[in-house]
């Protein structure tokens, strides 16, 4: 048994979210239509930080209620993964859900958290390691929509994934089962998944769940600006734009979007963009599913769900997924 975390970026963080990647994608939105910035770049050190504050506001069910699943129903989670097996996380940003389950792990052959931020990755596997310190933790710094590969030295007992928070939601349905395909081939044949999903419910809770009083999913979101800003040498005035989060019922799904608030232009690589007085950014969208929903979902990206929990007011889901 390892007794400290082995730290190995099996996949290195420049090699798939380098500046030139970050940039270009940035680009390619603004020149749309419909102006967006990839969702994947909420993501950097203050962006992280302020997401945990997020789950903290009183409006966010999602985080608490599905904490509430996982401590009430773990044991059970944790008995339809093999054996021994390894535990990969993706996206595993904050270790708080994971902890549920390896309380009931206690046979596991190794942790593996994926997250594309480096330094807040190490920082919670540091932590984690005093508290689980005969667990092997071997994190990898990789932006987990990508090809990516494991570490070397996992023992060769079974594949488990887990992908909580409903992170699902944030992609197109059918991007969104492209991605569940993508977990099978990285976790390979008769790997067992874990997946957090969130419901559908009344819009007015939604809306708030987006846009607490407090404006930290504001601040998330403007956020993102100033990583341009500082990244990639833009010119933005993040003063100058508005959060802006609501329920659409037709599409089932949040919209997240950056409003500009007067007639403006943004320079970026030697690029200028214009923007009219409330012209948007589309910066997220949060899909919403049914049980029923999300299982045929599953199904066409090549999973069976073997079971499916929800909380007593059905406000958020966890499926225990599996392949052959």
């Amino acid at each position: 048994m390892t007794i400290n975390p082995v730290f190995t970026d099996a996949t290195p963080l420049s090699a798939v979210s380098s500046e030139e990647q970050f940039r270009d994608d940035v680009l390619v939105g603004l020149t749309a239509a419909q102006k967006f910035i990839p969702a994947k770049y909420f993501y950097d050190e203050v962006g992280s930080d302020l997401f945990e504050a997020i789950t903290r506001q009183p409006e966010y069910y999602p985080t608490r209620t599905e904490i509430g699943i996982l401590d009430e129903s773990g044991a059970d989670i944790a008995s339809l993964l093999p054996p021994r097996a390894n535990l990969v996380e993706f996206g595993s940003g904050s270790t708080v859900k994971v902890r549920r389950l390896l309380v009931h792990l206690t046979d596991l052959a190794a942790y593996v958290p994926v997250d594309v931020s480096e330094s807040f990755l190490r920082s919670e596997a540091e932590t984690l390691s005093r508290d689980f310190p005969r667990l092997s933790i071997q994190p990898v710094a990789a932006d987990f929509t990508r090809p990516f590969t494991l570490p070397d030295g996992l023992s060769n007992s079974a594949v488990a994934g887990f992908f909580p928070g409903s992170t699902i939601g944030n992609f197109e349905p059918p991007q969104a089962a492209h991605l569940l395909a993508h977990f099978g081939r990285v976790l390979g044949r008769g790997a067992s998944l874990v997946v957090g999903v969130d419901l559908v419910k009344d819009k007015s809770a939604l809306d708030a769940a987006y846009d607490d009083a407090a404006g930290v999913t504001a601040r998330f979101n403007i956020n993102l600006l100033h990583r341009i800003n500082r990244e990639l040498g833009a010119d933005f005035d993040p003063s100058a734009f508005a959060h802006r989060a609501y329920f659409a019922p037709e599409a089932s799904r949040i919209e997240m979007h950056l409003v500009s608030l007067r007639a403006q232009q943004v320079s970026l690589a030697g690029r200028r963009f214009s923007f009219s007085e409330g012209e948007t950014i589309h910066t997220e969208n949060s899909y919403k599913y049914t049980v029923d929903g999300f299982r045929d979902l599953a199904s066409q990206a090549g999973w069976n769900v073997a079971k499916s929990w929800t909380d007593g007011e059905r406000l958020f889901s966890v499926h225990a997924l599996t392949r052959g």
